[in-house]
């Protein structure tokens, strides 16, 4: 099942957040920022990395002061290479499969991608919604996907695309 929402990703409560994060694992926009602010001092001490992790990875940490238990960081952009739709899709595929050999079962997951220089909305919302629909096709987890869009807009553009992939 896959619902949208416009709500403040920091309050979702489930088993993980599935977040776009640099390869440093750091905030991509001010809203991840905000939850890495809400999640406090434990989260940052995992976040930090002696080496940058490759764009198309995802790792699972603690969420800290979080409402779920685990955060998945797909890593969607390097300071060598900025945000693509490859580079998202990669990311959000391994972020995916990290959920699947954790055996997560409920998530919630931002649109990927956006910023400025970045993916517009309509472009995000479309490849998420491709990479949802083939990794659900055969996979048993996650059982329950919200998208967290932060504005009606993105969610609109959200629910169409995903009209458009999932039959």
């Amino acid at each position: 099942m896959i619902e949208v929402r416009v709500e403040d990703l920091a309050f979702y409560s489930g088993d993980a957040i599935v977040r776009p994060a640099t390869a440093t694992l750091g905030a991509t926009t001010p809203l991840l920022r905000r939850l890495e602010v809400t999640a406090g001092r434990r989260l940052l001490d995992q976040l930090a990395r002696s080496e940058p992790l490759p764009v198309g990875s995802a790792v699972v940490t603690g969420a800290g002061e979080l409402n779920v238990d685990l955060l998945v960081h797909a890593v969607v952009s390097s300071d060598t290479e900025r945000v693509t739709r490859d580079g998202v899709r990669r990311a959000l595929r391994s972020a995916l499969q990290r959920v699947l050999s954790w055996q997560i079962a409920e998530v919630a997951i931002p649109p990927f991608g956006l910023g400025a220089g970045n993916l517009d909305i309509d472009e995000s919302a479309q490849l998420m919604a491709e990479e949802l629909a083939r990794h659900l096709d055969t996979a048993a987890y996650p059982a329950r996907v919200t998208l967290v869009a932060e504005t009606p807009d993105e969610a609109a553009a959200l629910e169409s695309a995903l009209a458009r992939s999932i039959a």
